[in-house]
């Protein structure tokens, strides 16, 4: 067993390797460290908030689902990082590229990662058809926290998972459980 994670270590290294010091150019580092915020609390929260507040009533489930399903994601992220103290890339792997105020907490999983998926899935099922906008957008998010060395390629994965699950199932929990008893 030790075998087979520590070649999962080596090939995910090689991956981050590849993002965090390859890819480097000086428009990435631009692009990457706007983006990332995207991922934010601040971002989410406050864009959750926005749409409750100003789409139409019929579609004010979905900006409450993105709501209910930043809450819900967080927890297992908050919990993972307690049991899971993986430390960040950029203080295991010498030579990683980061920039202004690297974190310090515990790197597994990526929460910026699992804020924007758990925000952009609700959106998505008000039109399918914005997914071809919004997973570019979480999946720039999602590298963009290799990129800026804070984060291995399986946080991010990780925090994609967390973050479309709770988004799908807050989705369903609000058509299913809540809303009918609201209407």
């Amino acid at each position: 067993m030790a075998r087979v994670t520590g070649w999962i270590y080596e090939k995910e290294c090689d991956v981050f390797k590849w993002v965090n010091g390859r890819l480097q150019h000086r428009l990435l580092d631009k692009y990457f460290n706007v983006i990332t915020h995207i991922g934010g609390a601040t971002c989410t929260i406050l864009t959750t908030l926005l749409l409750l507040l100003t789409i139409p009533a019929d579609l004010k489930k979905f900006a409450a689902a993105g709501i209910l399903s930043l809450i819900l994601s967080h927890i297992p992220v908050a919990i993972s990082k307690k049991c899971y103290p993986r430390k960040r890339p950029y203080l295991m792997i010498p030579g990683t590229k980061t920039f202004s105020n690297p974190l310090k907490d515990h790197s597994f999983p990526s929460g910026h990662t699992t804020a924007i998926f758990s925000v952009i899935i609700p959106l998505a099922f008000i039109h399918p058809g914005l997914l071809t906008l919004l997973l570019p957008l979480g999946l720039s998010v999602g590298i963009s926290r290799m990129y800026l060395g804070l984060h291995y390629p399986t946080d991010v994965l990780a925090g994609m998972i967390l973050g479309i699950s709770s988004g799908i199932f807050s989705v369903f929990l609000l058509n299913v459980y809540l809303v009918p008893y609201f209407l």
